[in-house]
């Protein structure tokens, strides 16, 4: 600060050059300086009141950065810049060459620094956060991945996913890989954290990935089901960070780059066969991050601020670790049954048509509607068979799917001895047995209408005449041929004629 405005009013108050040096604390060669700019400005004493001391200076010394008779520099664009400097690898220096190369008369190196840190401080502020011991968990996925060799012979290799989590209180971190971001590896992953910190924050905060959330909002996101049930398992809540805010969750974006740099860089060339062998290495480089690093601004390891800060407020692990769940929305088809995954699981039949929302574990399938389980079945393989439950059927498919060769014979039996051999030679006489059980099953669904004497009477009518059919043995009954005895054809004598050869003809 050049102290202009004191220094015009103490020399103009008749002080001497060396006493206003003295007093304002400048050399007696500035203050002769700064009276010839003010003699040379063609300002009178005393100066206008809306002068600011700024405006004062600028009138005395010029713009600052400008040389007189200097033509201005061409301005690049700032936001520009700033906009790449956030892509990997860009650098100011770089940044720089590029706009020299493109404008030779143009700002040198240091000049250049200085407009971008005077431009980039009038963007917004950045509010520091403050986080409570055992509050919050940050979550994300790293960006890089972790190259798996899968297959020894061929040398195939295969992407690991980095999953990080870091408490907000002491900036405890924790790591592990999975094959993917989907939704089991992200449940399976949260407890593999919880197991690490050895208890529950009160809040996880994620970015707006669907693995968590369904609908962003900046107001009232809409969290992923099956999340919010992990969340309320472990006793905490989720708070997704506003949308295109990641500041919202700047610890974990510093985590996740820490935790690149001090695991990707140190692990670059080993080669590994298996997830396990990842991740155990994994857990070696953590354990130097977390026990060993002392933070410089606190001078003590994160495990020691952990143990000090974050330990005593987290929540204890329930009994069992949550067992991953996805939620689907299904429509119960016209034969009762949902379709999950190329198998069918049957529900009550009188909630066909219906949508239900189905919960699928790697072991259950439970299906809800309105809140209310109405079904649940062990999963099954997709091999696009069906699981049904026979008390989800109505009472003429259970009758239907009950049908066997032994229970409609055991059925005819109980009636009598002709209508079972009735029913042995029409389920001979069919190609198939089963193309008989709807035959059979009518015929002695007729012992309900006329009986059980008068059904065992027309089998045997219809035995005599070979009428194996139902509508022949319903015929029978309806017109009461049952109770008429069966006329025997008389015996004839052999009819003797010229015209009738013998059988001594084809001797």
């Amino acid at each position: 600060m050049r102290h202009v405005r004191e220094i015009l009013r103490l020399s103009l108050a008749g002080l001497s050059t060396r006493l206003v040096s003295e007093r304002v604390g400048v050399s007696p060669t500035t203050v002769r300086d700064t009276l010839k700019r003010f003699a040379r400005s063609g300002l009178a004493w005393p100066v206008p009141e809306a002068m600011t001391d700024a405006d004062l200076e600028a009138r005395l010394y010029g713009v600052c950065g400008v040389k007189p008779g200097r033509r201005k520099q061409p301005e690049p664009d700032w936001s520009v810049v700033a906009r790449e400097l956030k892509r990997k690898h860009v650098t100011l220096q770089i940044l720089w060459e590029e706009y020299i190369a493109a404008n030779p008369d143009g700002y040198r190196y240091s000049r250049w620094c200085d407009l971008f840190r005077r431009w980039e401080g009038r963007l917004p502020l950045v509010m520091r956060q403050a986080h409570a011991g055992g509050e919050k968990m940050f979550v994300d996925y790293a960006g890089d991945k972790v190259l798996v060799v899968v297959n020894r012979r061929t040398g195939e290799e295969r992407a690991a996913h980095l999953f990080v989590a870091v408490l907000g209180g002491s900036s405890l971190s924790f790591a592990c890989a999975s094959w993917s971001e989907q939704f089991a590896d992200w449940i399976e992953a949260h407890n593999a954290a919880f197991a690490f910190f050895g208890g529950v924050p009160q809040l996880l905060v994620p970015d707006n990935a669907k693995v968590a959330v369904i609908k962003a909002c900046h107001f009232d996101p809409m969290v992923n089901r099956g999340y919010t049930d992990m969340a309320r398992h472990y006793g905490t809540a989720v708070l997704p960070a506003r949308p295109r805010k990641p500041r919202d969750k700047a610890k974990v974006e510093a985590c996740v780059r820490i935790v690149e740099r001090w695991l990707l860089g140190r692990l670059r060339n080993r080669i590994f066969y298996s997830l396990a062998e990842v991740n155990a290495a994994i857990a070696e480089c953590l354990a130097e991050l977390n026990d060993k690093r002392v933070l410089r601004q606190f001078g003590k390891t994160r495990r020691e601020l952990f143990e000090e800060i974050d330990a005593p407020n987290l929540k204890p692990l329930p009994a069992e670790p949550w067992v991953c769940a996805q939620w689907k929305r299904c429509r119960v088809g016209l034969d009762y049954h949902i379709a999950i995954e190329r198998h069918h699981y049957s529900v009550p039949y009188r909630f066909a048509r219906r949508e239900v929302d189905v919960r699928v574990t790697a072991r259950t399938v439970e299906i809800f509607l309105g809140g209310e389980r109405i079904a649940v079945h062990m999963r099954a393989s997709g091999n696009g068979r069906h699981t049904t439950v026979a008390d989800h059927m109505p009472s003429s498919h259970r009758r239907y799917g009950e049908l066997t060769p032994a229970k409609i014979r055991e059925e005819a039996a109980r009636i009598g001895p002709m209508l079972s051999l009735l029913i042995e030679k029409i389920i001979e006489d069919r190609p198939h047995p089963e193309q008989g059980y709807r035959s059979c099953v009518g015929i002695i669904g007729l012992a309900r209408r006329f009986g059980p004497e008068r059904l065992e009477a027309a089998a045997l009518r219809a035995l005599e005449i070979q009428a194996r059919n139902y509508p022949s043995v319903k015929s029978i009954l309806e017109k009461g041929l049952d109770q008429v005895p069966v006329r025997q054809s008389p015996e004839r004598a052999p009819i003797l004629h010229t015209n009738i050869r013998g059988s001594g003809y084809y001797h």
